[in-house]
């Protein structure tokens, strides 16, 4: 039919929808908006101008300034009339940005006053394992492989005993069964230990006793027999050395108190009433329409 052709076109959908929109608008009360002022003060038009400057790498002439100042006064009606049409609601971008900028704003408050050594020395002291430094090695090992079968573990303490017995100073490259793993490594931090060896080869690594064999250490290419010869690092550092580090965190750690007792005040000026399904309504919803 002619009218259902005339009202699938996208023009004649366009006007319906401003229609229905204008109606909903002026049953709102809308018309009385047009007396609200718009007013772009001087440092919004700075703003606007900086904008384009840091996009053109120039300031803008009269004519582009006045269009870029157009623009934002469509975007300050546009923004009014969706509010007043209730098009934010239920909108889930729109509700994370309105949150992200009123807690920025309540941050900068938070912000004003800086921390003090004292705040930040005590903050050192109780989450010290947070800005602890890694602790470095430089060791030798000395590997034997699963291919030894049922022998690795009585072959492991032999070795073990040999190596003790001739100390630190012991030609070792010829007792290792893998050329593939290093033999020794040299102020390496703990994780690129982990990383090379395993987890577990690394947490023995923090009980051996600089300058002596120790063993059988297991990883997941068999069983190693190690000697730590210096290890240094993994200590608490003083706060001149890493007050950057503790203040950002401070820093962190204050914003999220202050946010979380912000919340707690504004909470008590809103009833908040959480309505649920009957356990009846839940299960029929869940099970979807009937047939």
């Amino acid at each position: 039919m002619p009218l259902v052709r005339w009202l699938r076109e996208p023009l004649v959908q366009f006007l319906l929808i401003g229609a229905v929109l204008f109606i909903v608008f002026d049953l709102r009360g809308g018309g009385e908006r047009g007396g609200q002022r718009i007013v772009v003060t001087p440092g919004q038009v700075d703003a606007v101008a900086a904008g384009f400057r840091r996009t053109w790498n120039r300031p803008p002439n009269e004519q582009e300034l006045k269009a870029q100042l157009d623009e934002y006064v469509r975007e300050e009606i546009a923004v009014r009339e969706a509010v007043a049409l209730g098009l934010d609601r239920d909108d889930t971008v729109i509700r994370r940005r309105l949150r992200q900028k009123f807690e920025f704003a309540a941050e900068d408050a938070f912000e004003a006053t800086p921390a003090t050594d004292a705040e930040l020395q005590a903050f050192l002291d109780t989450y010290p394992d947070n800005f602890r430094t890694e602790p470095r090695f430089s060791l030798r090992q000395v590997h034997l492989g699963p291919q030894r079968g049922k022998a690795l573990q009585d072959d492991a303490r032999q070795i073990l005993d040999r190596l003790q017995a001739a100390g630190p100073d012991v030609e070792i490259r010829s007792l290792s069964d893998s050329r593939l793993l290093p033999a020794g490594l040299e102020h390496t931090g703990l994780g690129e230990v982990a990383r090379i060896f395993g987890d577990e080869f690394a947490a023995e690594l923090l009980k051996a006793e600089p300058g002596r064999w120790v063993g059988p250490v297991r990883s997941g290419y068999g069983l190693h027999l190690v000697i730590v010869d210096s290890r240094d690092g993994g200590q608490l550092p003083a706060l001149a050395d890493v007050r950057p580090l503790v203040e950002r965190d401070f820093m962190a750690e204050r914003r999220k108190r202050a946010l979380d007792a912000m919340y707690a005040r504004l909470l008590a000026r809103y009833p908040v009433v959480i309505e649920r399904r009957s356990p009846t309504a839940a299960s029929a919803a869940a099970s979807g329409p009937m047939q």
